[in-house]
């Protein structure tokens, strides 16, 4: 088997190499154009006709469009601005005619012939019959065409045909280089549907809703808390935090406790890497809290983002409530549920916890017990901590010392060449001793003013005015006004300040695209420009494409120097964004934006009635509910003052109204699944005899619009099936979902996740009725489709990216042998297995171990590592006695290397005991079995878990070598280990009585098997009554049913960084 870990594989592709791009991450698709003035006419069209229509196309996707271009007067004095843009872009394009101005050479030479990326590029070459273009212009077109793969489009004709042609051009690259949306197309079949394509949630979790935005704010946090290459004497902490994870269980959350800016973040993050590389077999999950009040601190999102990464990594498809009320209180028997699943340990990291709206009232699970492979740590301000939490054990960030100060500010400086005098550093060694003065943030913004003035400046002057700053708001609110100076005209001044105020009273921040429409007068040069002064002096960050603040001092600072009217001009700006959002809506852009802004803006302002206006503008609900912000959609009707059955009223009449306007099939189909939402949603809220008639509409419409075969009818019998699963009218349930099985094996084929969904539900509805044969049935042939799914897909948001990273990655290991190189090597050939693409995977795993055998020796054990990758291959393609070779080299490397209890040689050691019993050695494969029962013993301990779970594996073997009698002593040491650990009505206990019961009664003891049987039943009763999980068998003396788990188990997966 594979790893599917799939963060781990992110996490270890990002490590890589430095050259990682913000564009690769970014949901925003980044247009750079180079024009001379010949080529203007060409720009001017594209950018009137056609930005918007390409705007329009990602917007579908979920993604911004944003065109960045430098008219040629702009072109000297903002060089540092123009090559941030060109490496923060999707795509450059560059337009020729006749002749190239030499200030343009610099901008065609960095985009065009150093692309370390391979990002896209396009060059449009206007021709004239009668005239020849420059040798200059020649030169850079031969020179292009030799080192890179730019598209070229060669144009006779008029300048409109030739934005035209630019315009076609550009479309095919971002929908087929950039978004990847062509893979998706291929692989929805239903292709009379946009929005199929736009739901992955669904494929993956069931009925769960998941939003991709929210995801991927969390990856860029995780990715910018982690950019500092300074270590400031963490290494303490470090140690700390390891203590943490290896201290014996129940174990309270670990505070990490300092001032604001103190470094929290930064070591968390720094922390999160290290666990990833250096601990395979724990599972990381993280949350890092933005500003209070932004999508990011709302409790239920963030519980409900935490049990789905679980239930990503315990392959667990089950039903998940939205309420917000029960996701909290059912967090902590989910977490229970989905540890005792999981090989190893689980890390739970918040980040800023105190910044979460009501963080003690919604946090409570904090306050339980822990399950025994669980640890979590939270992060917060000492101001803020909530009293109850300072019991906890607290890891506290001291100031920083004189050591530290002088290597970061020095480290802001030599990346600018700034050399400091003795007598300077002198002065800021002093000056950085109070509490608010020798934090991380505060000291990291020193030094980048000072690099800022540079050698040019007066660096005197610049300190004595930084001296007058004695917290980093003050200091914050020195580097606005140096930036404002810096200004030309008093329209940029002014520009600058509406761009930061809109961003502060936003939700969630504010996009490029979405500023340039909100101020027309903003051309794309200026906001480029301020942007880099805002980002470069830690200002503003990005967060999913929009605009926000890096750091809530910088907010604040805002506030301060801005806001000081207070509520009043707080009010206009937040009526600026009103205004334009409800534009939005009026014009039918109902994007994710609108919905995440116009709502929450409308309860910010108090304005009841108009928020109530905007919920029933049911594209708005849609949008918010299919993206799981069922919470948020709750609280604006409570603020409303509408209980759950009056607001169900409200949405069926504005239903029935919109349905008088709706004519042709698009618009039938579209009303369908409006429908269909206010069903589910009103399914979840429990309001089930409601749910039933929109429900009931939905498949009507698409009965008749589309066809009663329809893809989308199958999606309507699944979801009404759901409700009478509820209402417990089972044999109804059972009917509704299997048409809509064989709707969705005759539209995808047998293997599509929409099956295993439907073999899921099926699955789920008879082990309620206690058939419990033939929901174990179909789990297993779904979990198989899902598997092969989810090679397919790679991850729920960033594959086609991801796949775009692999090429890049191709280009730099070229040539040059590295241990670095090996490892990347190691990383594609994980990637391209991802993708299922098994050769380019043993291509590229083989270079990888041929690489590492030439750079390190063969007896390295990242030698082994290789060897044990290419062997994991092997035994996928079945090609057995190869794998068995590399798995023997891989473990004979690994005993001499490797300290008896490390991780890596429990992988090796397990995965060629599987090969042996799965090849028929089974007196080869005992001795490893009972080497992996001695690892887990030392790792730790005799009584944990870990070594129960390699008890029943070898006791497993025993029963296969018809050995009951070796067997009998090994499960029954196991079940005490389970019963002390978990408590006696634990899963793992259960299948564990179950075991033994299938011994005695093959040893001829029925009395004992009877009653073993029962309290195994009884276990089994009380579990699903818990949550409606399924458990998986673990033992039958025909031979070994641990392979399901085995499949699930993270620990038998191809290994991914140095370990």
């Amino acid at each position: 088997m594979f790893d599917y870990d799939w963060d781990a594989a992110v996490a270890s592709l990002l490590q890589v190499t430095p050259l990682f791009s913000h564009s690769l991450w970014s949901n925003t698709v980044r247009c750079f154009i180079i024009s001379t003035d010949e080529t203007q006419p060409e720009v001017d069209i594209f950018v009137r006709n056609y930005s918007p229509k390409l705007q329009g196309i990602c917007e579908t996707m979920g993604y911004f469009f944003q065109v960045v271009h430098f008219s040629a007067e702009n072109e000297r004095p903002l060089k540092d601005v123009r090559k941030w843009e060109i490496e923060k872009s999707s795509l450059v394009i560059l337009l020729l005619h006749l002749t190239l101005p030499s200030c343009l050479l610099e901008d065609c030479e960095e985009a065009f012939l150093r692309n370390p990326e391979e990002k896209p590029r396009l060059i449009y070459h206007r021709k004239e019959d009668d005239r020849v273009s420059s040798v200059s212009v020649q030169q850079l077109i031969e020179q292009i065409s030799y080192v890179n793969k730019a598209k070229m489009i060669d144009h006779i004709g008029s300048v409109e045909e030739g934005a035209y042609e630019i315009y076609n051009c550009v479309e095919k690259i971002i929908k087929q280089d950039i978004l990847g949306c062509e893979m998706i197309e291929l692989e929805g079949k239903d292709l009379g549907s946009k929005e199929e394509s736009t739901v992955p949630e669904e494929e993956v979790f069931g009925d769960v809703l998941w939003d991709a935005h929210d995801e991927q704010e969390q990856m860029e946090a995780f990715q910018q808390a982690s950019n500092s290459t300074c270590e400031l004497g963490f290494e303490k902490y470090f140690e700390r935090l390891n203590d943490l994870v290896a201290a014996p269980a129940p174990i309270p959350p670990l505070l990490v406790s300092g001032g604001p800016g103190s470094g929290k973040s930064l070591l968390l993050s720094k922390w999160i890497q290290l666990q990833q590389k250096h601990s395979p077999n724990t599972l990381i999950l993280y949350h890092f809290v933005g500003r209070p009040m932004s999508t990011s601190s709302e409790s239920a999102l963030i519980i409900k983002r935490l049990t789905l990464k679980l239930m990503q990594h315990s392959w667990l498809v089950s039903p998940l409530t939205l309420d917000p009320a029960k996701l909290l209180e059912e967090f902590p028997r989910w977490l229970e549920k989905l540890s005792a699943r999981h090989q190893g340990s689980i890390i739970i990291i918040i980040d800023s916890i105190d910044q979460i709206q009501q963080a003690e009232k919604h946090m409570k699970w904090l306050i339980d017990p822990l399950p025994v492979n669980v640890r979590v740590i939270v992060s917060v301000n000492v101001e803020t901590c909530p009293q109850a939490w300072r019991l906890w054990p607290t890891l506290h960030l001291d100031p920083l010392n004189s050591k530290d100060v002088q290597s970061l500010i020095n480290a802001e400086c030599n990346s600018a060449n700034v050399k400091l005098t003795k007598e300077q550093e002198k002065k800021l060694e002093r000056h950085c001793r109070s509490a608010t003065t020798c934090n991380a943030l505060y000291v990291t913004l020193l030094g980048k003013t000072i690099a800022c003035v540079g050698n040019t400046g007066n660096i005197d002057k610049t300190l004595q005015q930084c001296f007058q700053c004695q917290d980093t708001v003050s200091l914050y609110r020195l580097v606005l006004r140096s930036i404002q100076e810096s200004l030309q005209s008093d329209k940029e001044k002014g520009l600058l300040r509406e761009m930061l105020c809109v961003i502060g009273v936003s939700h969630n921040g504010v996009s490029e695209s979405e500023l340039m429409e909100l101020y027309p007068e903003l051309s794309s040069a200026v906001l480029a420009s301020l942007v880099h002064s805002l980002h470069k002096m830690c200002l503003l960050t990005y967060g999913c494409g929009l605009l926000k603040f890096q750091h809530l001092q910088a907010w604040e600072m805002v506030r301060l120097e801005y806001m000081e009217e207070g509520e009043s001009i707080i009010s206009a700006y937040r009526q600026r964004l009103v205004e334009y959002f409800t534009m939005q809506l009026s014009r039918d852009r109902v994007t994710w934006r609108s919905a995440d802004e116009l709502p929450w803006l409308f309860q910010q302002q108090g304005d009841k009635q108009k928020l109530h206006k905007c919920l029933l503008n049911l594209f708005v609900s849609q949008n918010l509910y299919k993206r799981g912000h069922f919470a948020e959609l709750l609280s604006y009707w409570q603020l409303v003052g509408k209980d759950k059955s009056s607001m169900a009223a409200e949405y069926f009449d504005s239903l029935k109204e919109y349905e008088k306007s709706c004519e042709g099939e698009e618009s039938m189909v579209c009303l369908a699944d409006l429908y269909e939402t206010l069903g589910r949603f009103l399914k979840d809220l429990g309001l089930l005899s409601q749910a039933v008639a929109p429900l009931q509409r939905s498949l009507e419409i698409r009965e008749t619009a589309l066809d009663p075969d329809h893809p989308r009818v199958a999606q309507s019998l699944h979801q009404l099936a759901g409700v009478y699963v509820q209402w417990k009218k089972f044999g109804n349930a059972e009917q509704l979902y299997k048409q809509a099985l064989e709707i969705s094996e005759n539209a995808y084929g047998a293997e599509h996740p929409r099956v295993a969904r439907e073999l899921d539900a099926l699955a789920t509805l008879y082990q309620k009725q206690n058939k419990y044969e033939q929901a174990e049935q179909l789990r297993k042939k779904s979990f198989k489709i899902r598997q092969k799914a989810a090679r397919r897909k790679g991850s729920l948001c960033g594959f086609a990216l991801l796949r775009q990273r692999a090429l890049q990655l191709e280009e730099l290991t070229l040539g040059k042998d590295t241990p670095d190189n090996a490892r990347t090597l190691n990383e594609l050939g994980v990637l391209y297995y991802l993708q299922n693409n098994l050769e380019t995977a043993e291509l590229f795993l083989k270079r990888s171990l041929e690489m590492r055998e030439r750079v390190l020796g063969p007896d390295h054990p990242d030698c082994a590592q290789s060897l044990n990758n290419l062997a994991a291959l092997y035994n996928e393609k079945k090609h057995y006695d190869k794998a068995e070779e590399l798995y023997e080299k891989a473990l004979d490397i690994r005993r001499r290397a490797l300290a008896p209890d490390h991780p890596s040689l429990a992988y090796t050691v397990k995965h060629l005991a599987v090969l042996y019993k799965k090849m028929g050695k089974l007196d080869k494969a005992v001795p490893l079995y009972e080497l992996a029962v001695e690892i887990r013993q030392k790792s730790f301990g005799p009584k944990h878990p870990s070594v129960a779970t390699a008890l029943v594996n070898l006791a497993v073997l025993y029963c296969q070598m018809k050995k009951q009698i070796e067997a009998l002593p090994l499960y029954e040491r196991a079940l005490k280990i389970y019963e002390d650990s978990f408590g006696h009505m634990h899963p793992r206990v259960g299948e564990t009585l179950k075991n033994l019961a299938v011994l005695s009664y093959e040893g001829g003891d029925f009395e004992k098997a009877a009653e073993l049987y029962k309290r195994a039943m009884e276990i089994k009763e009380a579990e699903t009554l818990l949550i409606g999980g399924k458990t998986t068998s673990r033992h039958s003396s025909s031979g070994d049913t641990f392979s399901l788990k085995s499949a699930l188990s993270p620990n038998i997966f191809l290994e991914h960084g140095q370990r």
